[in-house]
């Protein structure tokens, strides 16, 4: 569940870029210090994460990613993932075609607006995109937001420890009630990230799988 702050939508779908994606400023900005890409969830849009562009300052050059994946009408991922297991099973070939995709996705929003700290942020697959990225390429990203969601097993043997990636500003929330996604999983990604020695954030909320006002304050004061 994707909390939203009711404003308006000031722009239409952009698609000049390898992902279709929404932005809260069409042209070059001196005014704009920094970019935050937001990445949805399973089944979602990005009009989800552009929802929440209220709780940031003017500053913040906010751009929503869709996920290159159709599930259905106004529904995509980033990745297919099966549950019936009682375990997540992703399809891995689109996991990495998704994460070459953001990677160049991020190297575009560089580019276009002329702007070196890119924070990349997501909830729930949103999440593990943001970190599979960040993780495996800390060199192109400021920092990381991970909202509800895990650390592939997956990437880790593409994560190398380096000065770049222990200077990365990583941000990860998840609800204590989480059916979705456990707060397993949460707690073993902080696990995983203390022993990479990142400058890690860690906040537990009593909440289920989605995203509240109170989460976004600490993200919104974490990224000043």
């Amino acid at each position: 569940m994707i909390l939203s702050t009711n404003q308006p939508n000031p722009t239409a779908l952009q698609e000049d870029f390898v992902l279709k994606y929404l932005v809260n400023e069409l042209q070059p900005a001196a005014g704009k210090k920094k970019a935050l890409i937001l990445m949805h969830g399973v089944g979602g849009n990005e009009q989800n994460m552009f929802n929440l562009s209220g709780y940031f300052p003017d500053d913040l050059l906010l751009v929503s990613a869709r996920g290159p994946n159709t599930l259905g009408s106004g529904r995509y991922a980033w990745f297919e993932v099966d549950f019936s297991t009682g375990n997540p099973v992703i399809k891995e070939q689109q996991e990495a075609e998704s994460r070459d995709l953001i990677r160049q996705f991020i190297r575009q929003v560089k580019q276009k607006y002329t702007l070196e700290d890119v924070y990349l942020g997501g909830f729930s697959q949103g999440a593990i995109m943001s970190c599979s990225v960040g993780l495996t390429a800390p060199e192109t990203v400021k920092g990381i937001i991970a909202m509800s969601g895990r650390i592939l097993q997956q990437i880790r043997p593409s994560v190398q420890p380096n000065p770049v990636l222990a200077g990365l500003n990583i941000f990860v929330a998840h609800g204590l009630h989480d059916s979705v996604l456990p707060i397993a999983y949460g707690r073993e990604a902080k696990t995983y990230l203390e022993s990479l020695n990142v400058r890690l954030t860690y906040h537990e909320y009593p909440i289920a799988h989605q995203i509240t006002a109170e989460e976004m304050a600490d993200v919104a004061a974490w990224m000043g």
